[in-house]
């Protein structure tokens, strides 16, 4: 989840850069646009990472508190970071690595807590009210 979710969004990013700008009107070009897009392997491979983000950021809510889950998710911003550096090139202000440490400072609090804190309900079968 901390990977797959950076990595697709650098991903995707990296393949509309190569693009260029997009051309969303008149229709025709909003079209055309469309069309190369989606013939680009760069951006399903973004895509198909996000579906992997989604699956398991799906899969540890299930087994942990959306509060514990989103704070170790935002690792991904340290994740981020450092593929914009060496994959897409650009330049990080120390300000912001700055807020990235804060951030993965909070994150290593959150972590030395349960995972799971609120009792699981009992499933009740389906038909009753």
């Amino acid at each position: 989840m901390i990977c797959a979710g950076p990595t697709g969004n650098v991903v995707l990013g990296a393949g509309m850069k190569h693009l260029g700008p997009a051309v969303l009107w008149p229709l025709p070009a909003l079209l055309h646009t469309g069309r190369i897009v989606f013939a680009t392997p760069t951006i399903w491979i973004g895509i198909g990472l996000l579906i992997a983000f989604f699956v398991s950021y799906m899969l540890a809510l299930s087994w942990a508190d959306f509060s514990f889950v989103r704070a170790i998710a935002c690792l991904a911003y340290l994740v981020v970071a450092f593929l914009s550096v060496f994959v897409l090139k650009e330049h990080i202000p120390p300000l912001r690595w700055a807020g990235i440490g804060v951030i993965c400072l909070g994150v290593f609090i959150v972590s030395r807590t349960a995972p799971k804190t609120t009792p699981r309900k009992a499933l009740e079968p389906a038909g009753r009210a």
